[in-house]
């Protein structure tokens, strides 16, 4: 079994990468926000390089912040605050008592767009601009989510 301070500066480490995870998340996502993004601009992904790219780079970002979140750091954290780690699902549940995420069902919700963005990518342009339109409108649930786990590791560390 590892140490309090080697758990301490893995969650540590794990806190620094997801904020630069959603300081890159919010610039794409600020980028898109900036653009007229309608069906017609979906239909155009494919002879638009930037646009898609674009894209590429959110559902990237996006996902690549849900799941350092979810599946490192939210165990880290259980781990070095002496919780037990379960199943995702259990590991949720107890995040969302100790309110380090808003809602367990919002969580898979988001989890369950992360990849029909990536599946509605292929398959349908109207479905992918609603799928995009909703995880924008997520991107501020991520970044408060890391927020209050970032700000529970920093009064963690002053113990």
């Amino acid at each position: 079994m590892s140490s309090i301070q080697d758990r301490l500066f893995l969650i540590t480490q794990l806190v620094k990468v997801t904020q630069k995870e959603a300081r890159y998340l919010t610039r794409t996502a600020n980028r898109l926000n900036e653009l007229n993004i309608n069906l017609s601009w979906v239909e155009s992904l494919d002879n638009n390089d930037l646009h898609s790219e674009m894209l590429d780079a959110f559902v990237s970002r996006y996902g690549r912040l849900q799941d350092t979140l979810g599946d490192k750091l939210l165990p880290a954290m259980l781990r070095g605050s002496l919780e037990k780690t379960g199943s995702q699902l259990d590991n949720l549940l107890r995040a969302e008592k100790l309110g380090w995420i808003e809602s367990t069902q919002i969580w898979i919700e988001m989890r369950e767009l992360r990849n029909r963005l990536v599946h509605e990518y292929i398959e349908s342009p109207s479905n992918l601009l609603s799928a995009l339109q909703q995880a924008l409108t997520c991107v501020t649930i991520l970044i408060e989510t890391q927020d209050r786990m970032a700000n529970y590791v920093k009064t963690i560390e002053q113990i």
